[in-house]
């Protein structure tokens, strides 16, 4: 049998990726500059990112990226460039994270914007300002994807840029929005640098009128890096509650566009806003987070969702701002995946986080920052069950899978319906493996518990129930199941199907 993959193709442009992350490596060194810290980690990682980049740069001088190679270059990717985000961490030395597994599982976290943390500490005290910062920003490169952002700057990407672009993010095929690959991707990033900027100015336009005294501007960057990439990190041990109100609603909007496909703002701005207006996944999308929001306030206010614990009865009951604040940002922060806390929600009653947990499994737009299943694949799956019902009555009809662009056909309605099976499975073994991980260690955690946390890695959330709760984090945990969440962040980013089918004997051989 012959080898069909061309690995040093595929290895040379990982390389290649290394080369450009000495270049936002820079923004965490100026910081680090301004405030008197230690410019080493950066340096070090950025020497790293040069030589270790233009070595396997080398290893194929002229790539042409087959098929089978972007599977290859997209995964490895994902793995190398959380890697090189250890290594500050590692040389910085401070905290929880100068261990290498805490450390690559901050990193992966980081990259894939899902916001589970092992810091336990999260201060100024304990780290500097310039190793916070590049938390974040690992964040808001992964956001919208590295991938994308490398087809973006780089000219030989731009043959076979639109298959490891579909290949980072699956779902439909990719949206051309311009006559070619390389300006769509640039289309795509202009558009979400415009949106942190605006939500830079946002955040730090409260602080200027005398609202929000602690949303400096350092803050306001951290936020604004954290906010549109659906990631949720914090430079605040108590997230988004550390901020008054009106920060918290001044989030919401931008998580709302976090969790929206990009590619509808793109024809937004070139004058055509029906296309957002009339899509159908969007449309989906908004219901499905009003809807959830709706039933959290009606359970904060009446004082069903609040725990009885007695420092908490009567927080948010009958306060109709309180509870319809707090019930449509978590709504939000969970739908969308960005993984913010407007308050400990491990003060919430059971059925309360019930309606959290089920949030979890319906994720953004397809296109968009989010993670989790995405809104399109249950709307597909709510066709299908529909046309399925109407088969039963009229056997020979005819019923396509319709959204507003296009009909569906049964290859794709497949693939869609094969993920969401497919994540449902990992999803529940995860589970089991975890808590069975944790009885062995003595850690203990309720069934809500555990499923929360094989849901918020797989999901890209972040945060769960318990001690993986919004103000702790899971440092707790063996390094074995920190690996193991590890790989579910890597694999659930790439949406599954990306990663394993290199794992088949059917992808390198004959």
């Amino acid at each position: 049998m012959a080898v069909r993959v061309d690995y040093r193709l595929s290895v040379s442009l990982v390389g290649t990726v290394l080369k450009f992350m000495a270049i936002p490596l820079l923004a965490p060194l100026v910081t680090a500059l301004v405030y008197g810290e230690s410019v080493l980690p950066f340096v070090s990682t950025i020497v790293v990112a040069l030589v270790v980049g233009t070595g396997l740069e080398r290893l194929h001088p002229e790539p042409e990226l087959g098929y089978r190679e972007g599977f290859l270059f997209v995964a490895l990717t994902w793995l190398a460039v959380p890697l090189l985000g250890t290594i500050p961490y590692l040389v910085a030395g401070d905290g929880t994270v100068a261990q290498p597994v805490n450390a690559l599982f901050e990193s992966m976290s980081g990259f894939t914007t899902t916001g589970a943390t092992v810091l336990n500490d999260i201060s100024v005290e304990t780290h500097s300002r310039s190793i916070l910062l590049w938390r974040q920003l690992t964040q808001w490169l992964g956001g919208l994807g590295i991938i994308v952002l490398m087809v973006a700057i780089l000219p030989k990407l731009s043959v076979g840029g639109a298959q490891v672009m579909e290949e980072e993010a699956p779902g439909f095929d990719i949206e051309k929005l311009t006559p070619g690959i390389q300006e769509t991707a640039r289309a795509l990033w202009k558009i979400y640098i415009g949106f942190t900027l605006l939500a830079l100015v946002c955040y730090y336009g409260w602080n200027l009128l005398g609202f929000a005294p602690n949303m400096d501007l350092y803050n306001a960057v951290s936020h604004a890096l954290t906010t549109l990439p659906t990631g949720g990190f914090s430079p605040e041990a108590r997230s988004m509650e550390a901020f008054s109100p009106i920060i918290q609603w001044t989030s919401m909007p931008f998580m709302i566009i976090a969790g929206t496909n990009f590619a509808l703002f793109w024809h937004a701005f070139d004058g055509r806003p029906e296309h957002l207006l009339e899509n159908t996944e969007f449309r989906s999308y908004v219901k499905a987070f009003s809807g959830v929001a709706v039933l959290l306030f009606a359970l904060l206010f009446s004082g069903i969702g609040m725990a009885e614990i007695p420092t908490n009865v009567g927080r948010l009951t009958g306060s109709v701002e309180a509870s319809a604040r707090h019930g449509l940002f978590q709504s939000l922060t969970f739908i969308t995946t960005t993984g913010y806390a407007s308050m400990d929600f491990n003060t919430w009653s059971q059925p309360t986080k019930m309606v959290l947990l089920f949030s979890m499994f319906l994720g953004g737009s397809v296109g968009s920052a989010a993670g989790s299943i995405k809104i399109i694949r249950w709307y597909v799956i709510k066709r299908v069950i529909s046309r399925e019902l109407y088969r039963d009555v009229h056997p020979s009809a005819v019923v396509p899978i319709r959204t507003s662009t296009e009909i569906l056909d049964d290859d794709t309605v497949q693939g869609l319906l094969a993920f969401t099976l497919l994540f449902m499975v990992l999803f529940a073994v995860s589970t089991v493996l975890l808590y069975l991980d944790t009885v062995r260690t003595g850690l203990d955690l309720s069934p809500i518990e555990a499923t929360s946390m094989a849901m918020a890695t797989l999901g890209n959330i972040g945060p769960g129930f318990g001690i993986v709760g919004p103000m702790n984090g899971y440092l707790p945990f063996s390094n074995a199941s920190k690996l193991f969440m590890t790989f579910l962040m890597w694999i659930g980013r790439l949406e599954i199907l990306s990663v394993l089918v290199i794992l088949t004997p059917s992808y390198w051989w004959d």
